[in-house]
């Protein structure tokens, strides 16, 4: 240590300042947390998934963006999958990591309730999403449920039910949503009334989950959100490397969705209208998903409708089924 370095700390000692200045910013975020105003308490629920970390340093960056709305995340469950290896691995090292952010791990959902407003259930793994809502539903409180909302149509729409049952305000999307031109393009801005969606994402596949809820919701997300409800039928065409699912709408309107197993990984599409056809883009990450979630837990208004939600659910199991009827063409009116 330098001299001048001795001095300096000698001195902050002196006037009963000493280390605790060089670790402020963490103890400074500690008090803000401790501080909260009723109703800005985030809890979050399973950390095998890099979009809690990703959510928390948003949330808890100590210059937060104003559309965040003074939402903190203050205490997290961290399972969390315990039985898929990708998701089950992170769980270690994303529990110290969150940490560094002032965030109080808990052993249950029950003491993760006690201690918060609302709840992101982030739990990789959709097919705990069910009994993890469960009692955060009966709780009140008002949930986010990351992409997949669940692993199944028919748990999607007991989540949805409970929720309805129970009075508490609830919805899931994927980030793909918010790509910047959405709004536009569905406006009729860009191109007028929307005639078709073409969209592609990587669709990496889970052997426990239908194959595109794993990642291809995210396509599939942008694909609905410009198409809007309404799908009749799907057909899907897959090898090892690629999918290629093709939607009939009611008013004769088709959308496909290209996922993407080999190559480059990326997110887009395009979109045809009325007066031509214009990319969907720019993707810009989660910060717009983050806007719509602070504004849903400040208003308790659902920015998606469950029907929608249900019928991209319905979409992709309709796609599984095509696929093991060799392509055939499956309603999904059957399915709903």
């Amino acid at each position: 240590m330098s001299h001048n370095r001795r001095i300096f700390l000698k001195g902050l000692a002196s006037v009963g300042v000493g280390l605790s200045i060089i670790q402020s910013p963490k103890l400074g975020l500690a008090q803000q947390l401790e501080d909260l105003p009723k109703g800005k308490r985030v809890g979050i629920i399973g950390l095998d998934t890099s979009h809690s970390l990703a959510f928390t340093k948003a949330f808890n960056s100590p210059n937060p963006d104003p559309s965040i709305k003074g939402y903190r995340v203050v205490a997290a469950y961290p399972y969390g999958s315990k039985t898929i290896e990708s998701s089950a691995k992170r769980i270690p090292g994303y529990i110290k990591e969150i940490k560094e952010y002032g965030v109080k791990i808990v052993n249950s959902i029950d003491s993760l309730l006690d201690q918060v407003d609302v709840v992101l259930l982030e739990t990789n793994d959709g097919r705990l999403h069910f009994e993890q809502a469960l009692p955060v539903i009966k709780a009140g409180k008002k949930l986010f449920i990351d992409k997949p909302i669940a692993a199944s149509l028919s748990d999607a729409k007991a989540i949805f039910e409970a929720a309805d049952k129970n009075g508490v305000p609830i919805f899931s999307s994927s980030s793909l949503r918010y790509v910047k031109n959405i709004p536009d393009i569905v406006s009729g801005k860009l191109i007028g009334n929307i005639t078709g969606v073409d969209t592609y994402s990587p669709a990496i596949i889970e052997p426990t989950h239908p194959d595109l809820f794993w990642y291809g919701i995210h396509g599939v997300e942008m694909l609905f959100t410009i198409m809007g409800p309404g799908c009749m039928q799907v057909s899907r065409v897959h090898t090892q490397d690629t999918d290629m699912v093709v939607g009939i709408w009611k008013d004769d309107r088709i959308g496909t969705f290209r996922g993407i197993r080999r190559g480059k990984h990326a997110f887009g599409g395009i979109a045809f209208g009325e007066k031509g056809q214009v990319a969907i883009s720019p993707y810009e990450g989660y910060l717009p998903l983050l806007y719509q979630i602070a504004e849903f837990f400040d208003s308790g208004v659902p920015p998606v409708n469950p029907i929608q939600t249900l019928e991209i659910l319905a979409f992709m199991e309709a796609a599984d089924e095509s696929k093991k009827l060799g392509g055939q063409s499956v309603s999904i009116p059957q399915l709903t």
